[in-house]
């Protein structure tokens, strides 16, 4: 499951903790860190932009925001209190802020483990082009997708996870305990067995002698791993494993570049200057070689080059992207053409971690085959 949770890293932003620097004593103290749910971020930067859209100065709204959060009645029943007291207690900081003189972006740097570079260097840009609230409805919906993208990966992965531990745990028994059994009714028979119950049988006595060193060898092996990827060069291995698998592979480069195009143009949309875009962009990748190759193409746009060329160039993005790139360059529109490749290639992760649910059904259905002809047998 960790090739698997490397997939989904595009949606591993539902957790994001924040500093308070309120004395409130239910909204956190200096220094305390505040859980702040992605979801609830999203709902908070929606109400904003709406608020400043309707015509709002910037620290009223946050105070009415402020006061919702704090309000009573069925608005209230709605959050977990725990939530509800990070969330006030981190705009009443970013309130305090702006009021006493801060920029709005300057306030949400103080809050890094919250507000990351993406949303930090948009709303900046934002500020400058007079923009805010259409900046702020574009990250609502960038987080909003992030969410959405969450719940579905989750709902798609439930099923064939479920299957595999069903699975597993059928194959066990019936290996341990059934199979044995059967053999002995097999030797008394005297009677010839097809070559997968012959199978079947020898790797039922192997784990019914060997157990306890299989399980201890087991863990060992799990353990090991985990400290392998921890480590700078065992990572490496690790991510450079993931994009040769053919199946694995291409899925973690799909979630990757949906992850660096909708970032990338969000930013550029935002006003943010391309060479900033593409520094943050990169700090959202997870696979080592991507971020190699992201870092290379950062490189050679600093020195010149164009985008589409410098992703060309790596031998790791695929043709639709620097084409769609390219025709972005011409004709002024890359943030556009970035925010399309993005939806295209969240859909296709989002059809294949579907697919896994088939193929786990397949799997399944080709270990038990072989208990089918120990009962053809009888």
């Amino acid at each position: 499951m960790s090739v698997m949770a490397s997939i989904l890293a595009e949606v591993r932003t539902g957790t994001s903790t924040g500093t308070s620097q309120s004395t409130h004593p239910t909204e956190g103290r200096p220094g305390q860190m505040v859980a702040v749910r992605t979801k609830d971020l999203c709902m908070v930067t929606r109400q904003l932009a709406t608020l400043l859209r309707a015509g709002m100065p910037l620290v009223p709204a946050l105070s009415a925001m402020l006061e919702q959060l704090q309000g009573t009645g069925p608005a209230k029943a709605t959050w977990r209190s725990g939530q509800e007291r990070s969330l006030a207690g981190l705009i009443r900081q970013i309130r305090d802020r702006v009021n006493a003189g801060a920029s709005l972006s300057a306030a949400l740097a103080d809050c890094p483990e919250v507000f990351g570079p993406l949303f930090v260097h948009t709303v900046a840009a934002g500020e400058a082009g007079g923009t805010l609230e259409e900046v702020l409805s574009r990250l609502a919906d960038t987080l909003e997708r992030r969410v959405r993208l969450q719940s579905q990966l989750k709902a798609a992965l439930a099923y064939p996870i479920m299957m595999a531990i069903v699975a597993v745990a059928v194959v066990v028994f019936l290996l341990a305990y059934v199979v044995p059994g059967l053999t002995q009714l097999f030797v008394e028979m005297n009677r010839s067995l097809p070559w997968p119950t012959r199978w079947l049988i020898s790797i039922s006595g192997f784990l019914k002698q060997y157990w306890i060193g299989i399980w201890v060898s087991a863990c060992v092996l799990v353990l090991g791993l985990s400290a392998a990827i921890r480590t700078r060069q065992g990572r490496t291995l690790f991510d450079q494993m993931q994009l040769s698998l053919p199946w694995i592979g291409p899925s973690v480069v799909k979630a990757e570049i949906a992850r660096l195009a909708r970032t990338l143009g969000t930013l550029l949309g935002s006003g943010v200057p391309v060479l900033r875009a593409l520094d943050i962009a990169g700090r959202t990748l997870h696979n080592g070689r991507i971020k190699q190759a992201w870092t290379e193409v950062s490189d050679a746009v600093r020195t010149g080059d164009t985008l589409a060329h410098a992703l060309r160039k790596t031998g790791l993005f695929p043709p639709l992207v620097y084409h769609v790139v390219a025709t972005g360059e011409r004709s002024g529109t890359v943030e556009q053409g970035l925010v399309q490749v993005a939806e295209m290639y969240d859909s296709d992760v989002q059809n294949t971690v579907k697919a896994l649910a088939s193929l786990v059904g397949f799997m399944v259905l080709a270990i038990l085959l072989p208990i089918f002809d120990i009962n053809q047998a009888l």
